[in-house]
């Protein structure tokens, strides 16, 4: 009986000091949004580089070690003969040389100068077109509509000449060089049609104006012709049907397709 209560005793002692210890620190994951980023949220999002385009990112450049070039300057720089820093000028991405212009106007003005064998290298049609809308505009303001006739003459003109300069030479010539040298020729045609808006030119003196300009036209065009293609003997034959073309721009200088002006 003594030996069961000690017994007894002794299993009680050692479960109260089994449960007496003190519990081990365990240590349990726990998801915690702000143990997996050094700052918090609203920290981050005044932290993160601006969203846009990139001339917005001010600070973006820094942060990359380099620096976003902004080149400054009014709008109009565009179209002068610098343009923006690093881009060509708008004229030049068209097309348009204003000094190219100059040079083979004054070409044409002065046909008795000598004339470049690479002056038509840079065909451009800038000219031509101004040209021939200044031709159209001035006979418009004289009573003549003949914008149609303008376009046709023209049209199978070039078409007429570009076949006959590729049979006649060696080298060939493109299109779009014949129709840019028959358009800045038209200069001389174009101030006869300027000078038929103050007076009519059916007469004495529209005739000779209209064949010193078709003479004009046709010595400038053959000159620029045979000098491209090299045909210095054949300068004539060139001419004929140049100057045949130069004169149905001058019939429709002098002469009015519509209803005479006292019909009803």
């Amino acid at each position: 009986m003594w030996q069961e209560s000690t017994n007894s005793y002794a299993s009680t002692s050692y479960a109260s000091s089994y449960y007496s210890q003190p519990e081990p620190q365990l240590q349990f994951y726990s998801p915690d949004p702000n143990s997996l980023y050094p700052a918090s949220r609203s920290s981050l999002d005044g932290n993160l580089p601006p969203q846009g385009p990139i001339s917005q990112q001010q600070g973006l450049a820094s942060a990359y070690g380099g620096n976003i070039h902004q080149t400054g300057g009014s709008w109009w720089t565009a179209f002068g003969t610098g343009g923006f820093e690093g881009e060509p000028p708008l004229l030049e991405e068209l097309g348009i040389n204003f000094q190219h212009i100059r040079a083979k106007s004054m070409t044409v003005l002065n046909p008795l100068r000598g004339v470049e064998a690479h002056i038509m290298d840079d065909a451009d049609m800038a000219g031509p077109i101004i040209f021939v809308f200044c031709f159209g505009i001035c006979l418009l303001f004289s009573g003549k509509p003949n914008f149609g006739y303008i376009y046709g003459v023209g049209l199978f003109g070039s078409a007429s000449i570009y076949a006959l300069l590729n049979l006649m030479s060696e080298r060939g010539i493109d299109a779009y060089r014949v129709v840019s040298v028959l358009g800045y020729c038209l200069l001389p045609m174009v101030g006869v049609s300027a000078i038929s808006v103050m007076t009519l030119l059916d007469g004495t003196f529209g005739y000779l104006l209209s064949f010193i300009s078709i003479l004009w036209c046709t010595y400038s065009a053959s000159g620029i012709f045979v000098a491209v293609l090299q045909m210095s003997d054949q300068r004539l034959l060139v001419a004929y049907p140049v100057g045949l073309l130069y004169g149905c721009f001058a019939l429709l200088s002098i002469f009015n397709n519509g209803s005479p002006a006292g019909a009803a």
